[in-house]
């Protein structure tokens, strides 16, 4: 019998208050988690002075109407073998144009052998 049951505008406005409280105790709680991340922040500074010995050299690329382009090798740096169970497969370490020596890959001997056969006369 004690118990009252809200209606109508009531339960809105009963609802619009417990929102209000919630929204205010998550401002409070964000503020205190601001405060706390702020003494740990520090600003940052970054000083770069031009200089010009920090140029990259760039290498000009043929592109194709689509911006793709084709890869082509240059040289062979090295040679390896690879073996399997019962194979073994022999490797080139290719020096591709327009590419650091750093970034030079490893491929199967043969078909580079016969679709850059020029790679291999000396």
């Amino acid at each position: 019998m004690g118990e009252r049951k809200l209606l109508g505008p009531e339960i809105v406005q009963a609802t619009v208050d417990k929102v209000n409280i919630m929204q205010a105790k998550f401002r409070a709680a964000q503020e205190r988690q601001k405060s706390y991340a702020d003494v740990g922040r520090k600003d940052l500074e970054f000083k770069y002075i031009s200089d010009p010995l920090h140029m990259l050299e760039t290498l000009e690329i043929e592109l194709r109407d689509d911006f793709s382009y084709e890869e082509q090798p240059m040289q062979i740096l090295g040679r390896e073998e690879k073996r399997l169970h019962n194979k073994t497969i022999a490797l080139v370490k290719v020096l591709w144009r327009n590419h650091l020596v750093q970034e030079a890959t490893w491929e199967q001997e043969d078909p580079m052998r016969s679709q850059y056969p020029y790679l291999f006369q000396n």
